[in-house]
């Protein structure tokens, strides 16, 4: 709060992304992942949020479950969406 006005201060966006982690679920040599990629940098880039990517081909449980769905994107561990990334969705999940 603060003091003089009695008002709550306004939380900083740019803190809370820097606390999320996004996750890119793919494979190599697919497309798609890659379209997913370059918008999660982008986006990650302006929010401060961290971001990781994980290869099917290397996870069996990550293989049987996102199989018919990559690119696969989480955010903090929850999906957020799959195939096509949309840059204002993902932004705006973030706080950005």
């Amino acid at each position: 709060m603060d003091g003089m006005f009695g008002r709550a201060k306004k939380k900083d966006p740019a803190a809370d992304a820097a606390a999320r982690t996004v996750t890119l679920i793919g494979k190599p040599g697919c497309h798609l992942c890659d379209d997913a990629r370059a918008v999660i940098e982008a986006v990650c880039a302006e929010t401060g949020a961290r971001w990781e990517e994980k290869d099917i081909t290397e996870d069996e449980e990550l293989h049987r479950a996102y199989w018919e769905q990559i690119p696969v994107v989480l955010v903090d561990g929850e999906q957020h969406t799959f195939w096509r990334v949309d840059a204002g969705r993902l932004r705006r999940e973030l706080g950005g």
